[in-house]
């Protein structure tokens, strides 16, 4: 199943709040406890690299959630931002564009439509193995200064 921005805004609170594990938890379960794809998330909530929809008034992106059951996100994707313009208007809005001048040089001359994704290990293990709980599918112990580099 996919929801489209109209079914994920009448689910929310308002347009332009951020799904939780909760909220996502609740949306498997609502459509039948089956895998969904939430798609077409707001531009405020997502980074800078990802392709803007250009769908006013709306402003979304090509972004990608894959929700399943007792996880909730398991997988995200987008489309990433080639149009150099597009990228230099967004970083100049957040206040970014020394930080990642690095970024712009390398989309200077242009750049092929792509996109990217992404799985949470810890999220896999817990799908296959039917954990509930995250913080018992992690393979080792994090705590502050735990790696050293």
């Amino acid at each position: 199943m996919v929801l489209t921005v109209d079914r994920q805004k009448r689910l929310c609170d308002q347009w332009g709040a951020d799904l939780h594990t909760e909220h996502e938890k609740y949306l498997v379960k609502h459509c039948g406890d089956i895998p969904v794809f939430v798609i077409n998330y707001p531009l405020a909530l997502k980074p800078f690299y990802m392709r803007d929809n250009e769908d006013s008034p709306q402003h979304t992106v090509a972004a990608v959630d894959l929700l399943v059951p007792g996880v909730g996100e398991l997988f995200g994707g987008s489309l990433r931002e080639e149009r150099y313009h597009f990228l230099e208007q967004r970083l100049a809005r957040s206040g970014l564009t020394e930080a990642y001048q690095w970024y712009l040089d390398l989309r200077r001359f242009g750049s092929v439509p792509h996109g990217g994704f992404g799985m949470g290990f810890e999220r896999y293990l817990q799908c296959i193995l039917g954990i509930d709980n995250i913080k018992d599918v992690i393979p080792f112990p994090r705590f502050t200064h735990s790696c050293l580099l």
